[in-house]
Formats: C-alpha cells, structure tokens, sequence
C-alpha cells in the first residue's frame, strides 16, 4: 500500500512539474513575442528633400505635384515650394508656402507674381515620423529582398484619431520617412512619398517669411 501511495505520489508529482513547465514555456514564449513587437521609433527631427504628394480628394482629378521641403519638427515649422505639377490645370499657379505652427501663421508666395497671401493656421503641427502612439502594423522590404543594395527594410505604422487615419512607412530601424498617408471621408485621402532625404537644415532663414509678407 505505502509503494503504490508512493508511486501515486510520483506521478502526481511529475504531472504538476510537466504542467509547470509547460506553463513557464508559454509566458517565455508570449514575453519574446512582445519583446519583439517594435515601439514606435524616432524620425530624424529636421530635415530636407522631396516630397511627391498626391492628394485623391479632388472633384476633378488627382492633384499629383512634385515638392521642395525643409521641415523642422523641432520648432514645429515647415516650407514647402512646389517644383512640378503632373496634373496642371488651366491657369494653375505655383507656390512657396511657409507653415508656422508656433505663431499659428500660414504664408502663401506666388512664385510668379510674389504676392503674400497671410492667413491664420489653425490645424495642429503633425509630424512625418511615427507618432508616439501609433500601432504597429509590420515589417516589409522595399525592392528586391534578398539581393544587397537593392532593398530597403521599413516599418508599416498606422494611427487613427477620430474620422482621421494616418499611416505611415519609414526606414528600419533608421526612422526615415518613405510614405505617409492622410485619410479622412469623404473629401481627404493625400499621400506623400519622401525621397532625396538630408539630415538638418542648411540655412534657418528659410523659415523667415519674405519682405512682400509685411510682417508686423
């Protein structure tokens, strides 16, 4: 009797112990997973390129136009002067526009005639990056994944606020913007793509809004 108690015990012993550990492989399994779970990373705070910038909320058609930008995160500025139109229409002029989101000030320079148009600036500064709290949506490859020099490893992030949904793609793990979506029914649906990306501002005073603005 007391060998087959002690055998019971045994096996009741084993039991729990392979329960346990069974247990324990499933928590490391789970934390790992996590783990490898990216947190949203940080953009380059300043910077210059080009931007191609489609924006599909038209009534006519897709207004497709290629950007010069120095943008400033950091103090929450940006210019932006338009170098080619894909869709010109009739009379369709071209601009040089500064977005200064501290002093809630938008200026608009006709590149032809250098007239100012000043208005107020009322939409909130967003960043290019990966917002802090964005969701992760995957990683992907760019190219041809597999042959060197010829892939570009991103991040997919994705953010919604309200009506609004953004998303996002940049550089693995460097950060950099590669395409940035702005999505709002029925009217707003902009997607910009960045390329020729340099780190920093060369020269600040783009940011001063020119003599025809009439500054106060």
């Amino acid at each position: 009797m007391f060998v087959r108690s002690y055998k019971s015990i045994l096996a009741n012993d084993r039991l729990v112990t392979a329960i346990i550990m069974k247990l324990f492989v499933v928590l490391c399994c789970f934390v790992l997973a996590q783990a490898q779970i990216p947190k949203p990373c940080e953009s380059p705070k300043q910077w210059e390129g080009n931007i191609l910038r489609v924006d599909r909320g038209t009534a006519v058609k897709p207004a497709n136009e290629r950007l010069k930008v120095s943008y400033d995160e950091t103090n929450q500025r940006v210019r932006e002067i338009t170098e080619y139109s894909f869709t010109p229409k009739p009379g369709q002029e071209t601009y040089e526009v500064i977005y200064l989101h501290q002093t809630k000030k938008e200026y608009r320079i006709n590149l032809v005639t250098r007239k100012c148009n000043v208005t107020t600036l009322t939409r909130p500064f967003m960043p290019d990056g990966v917002p802090s709290n964005a969701t992760f949506e995957g990683f992907a490859t760019v190219g041809a994944a597999g042959i060197s020099g010829q892939s570009l490893n991103v991040q997919n992030w994705k953010l919604t606020s309200g009506t609004e949904t953004f998303y996002g793609v940049v550089t693995s793990p460097d950060c950099v913007p590669v395409q940035h979506t702005h999505y709002m029914p029925p009217s707003t649906f902009v997607v910009s793509s960045f390329f020729d990306i340099t780190a920093g501002i060369r020269d600040a005073s783009v940011f001063t809004p020119p003599t025809e603005c009439n500054q106060e």
